[in-house]
């Protein structure tokens, strides 16, 4: 059983910052890629930031110079630093990690954290 816990979410100020930080665990034996979702009230789901086991980022243009997503293989954990925050990015924010597991890769999602970006 594979569980990915979210945490660092809250409100912040416009121009503000937060961090969110996800962590995989249970029986897994490797991690591919590793990516930060949002989804808004009223829109559909969208990729924030992913980044592969061989380093590779993919970045929203909507994010790309304000959000920085990282990964510890170690700890089985992907953070998702966000600077200068805008209103527009008020979402719940979701963590999808694809999981090897028996040989097999599974895609895995963790419950969702809130960000609110407000004055």
């Amino acid at each position: 059983q594979v569980q990915l816990v979210e945490s660092g979410g809250g409100l912040v100020q416009p121009g503000g910052s937060l961090r969110l930080s996800c962590a995989a665990s249970g029986s897994i034996f490797s991690i591919n890629a590793m990516g930060w979702y949002r989804q808004a009230p009223g829109k559909q789901r969208e990729l924030v930031a992913a980044l592969t086991s061989g380093g590779r980022t993919n970045y929203s243009g909507l994010v790309k110079g304000r959000f920085t997503i990282s990964r510890d293989n170690a700890k089985n954990t992907v953070d998702l630093q966000m600077n200068s925050l805008k209103p527009e990015d008020t979402a719940d924010y979701y963590c999808n990690q694809k999981i090897v597991i028996g040989g097999h890769e599974y895609s895995y999602w963790g419950q969702g954290t809130q960000v609110t970006v407000s004055s």
